[in-house]
């Protein structure tokens, strides 16, 4: 049985890379640039390298200085947040990372797990924003302005996918209306706002947004922040299920009105799994992105 896996996998590898000379020899040529290239990176970073917080070091060495990694590690991971309480974003950020590893498991993905899993996730983000905020269980209060690094990316990263996918599943049916008033206000909103960097986003959220009400009147720059990448999110997963709409076949949607369905119901139970599932891809793309603009 192991010999007649190898052999599979020694005959997709030889499909894939090796099926005619034009391929061998690009294979060969890229795998031949990629080790050349793994060969300086490893002496610039490993070899040559200097590990010690030493300037003058740092200077001499033709390679890569981590020095500053082991003297600044804190206020990479942590940012601003005070040194003697640093362990309560760690707990915060092991909070939800064990969370995600619970939710990837298999056997929760039934109607019984989703329920708990949703009961596990509401005790996450409880357990997150109070050990981040304070102010309750006799924790000293930390205002949002002192948060950052990982744990101010996680949360971001959390909040921005999971309201805004339910946001833009709204605003891609919308687009699909045959009401010309919500077509019309769905296509207005998704282009402006993907004609927008995050970057100016970002700024009206945090300094114009405070602008329109009054001065005692103080929304948090944490939520603030937040909305700002959730509405900005939602266009783009708006076109993303929109994608995922447009893959399912006419079958489909003649099959779930020949059995009376409603319009929510039958894109509830017959359009909507088929089509969400089609964009995981992407949905994955929109996570990876979603991280690195928060950060």
């Amino acid at each position: 049985m192991r010999n007649q896996i190898s052999w599979i996998s020694f005959k997709s590898l030889r499909d894939r890379f090796f099926y005619s000379r034009f391929a061998t020899g690009v294979t060969l040529v890229v795998g031949f640039l990629l080790c050349i290239t793994m060969f300086y990176l490893f002496n610039w970073g490993v070899t040559q390298a200097v590990f010690n917080p030493d300037p003058e070091a740092c200077y001499a060495a033709s390679g890569a200085c981590w020095g500053f990694v082991a003297e600044k590690w804190r206020l990479i991971i942590f940012g601003r947040y005070p040194y003697e309480l640093q362990w309560r974003p760690a707990v915060a950020v092991f909070t939800i990372i064990a969370m995600l590893a619970v939710t990837a498991c298999p056997r929760f993905w039934t109607r019984t797990g989703a329920k708990l899993l949703g009961i596990g996730w509401a005790a996450a983000f409880f357990v997150f924003f109070t050990l981040m905020q304070g102010g309750l269980f006799g924790l000293s209060r930390i205002d949002s302005d002192n948060w950052g690094g990982l744990p101010l990316t996680v949360i971001l990263t959390l909040l921005g996918m999971t309201v805004s996918i339910p946001i833009g599943i709204i605003l891609a049916l919308g687009r699909r209306s045959r009401l010309a008033v919500i077509r019309n206000l769905s296509i207005g909103y998704i282009e402006l706002v993907r004609g927008v960097p995050l970057i100016t986003v970002l700024f009206v959220a945090s300094f114009v947004v405070p602008l329109l009400f009054p001065t005692n009147v103080r929304i948090d720059p944490f939520w603030r922040v937040a909305g700002g990448i959730i509405l900005f999110q939602a266009a783009y997963m708006a076109e993303t299920v929109r994608g995922g709409l447009q893959t399912i076949a006419r079958g489909q949607f003649l099959a779930a009105d020949s059995l009376a369905l409603s319009y929510y119901q039958k894109y509830l139970y017959v359009i909507l799994p088929q089509a969400l599932v089609a964009v995981i891809p992407a949905f994955v793309n929109s996570l990876l992105s979603t991280f690195m603009d928060t950060s």
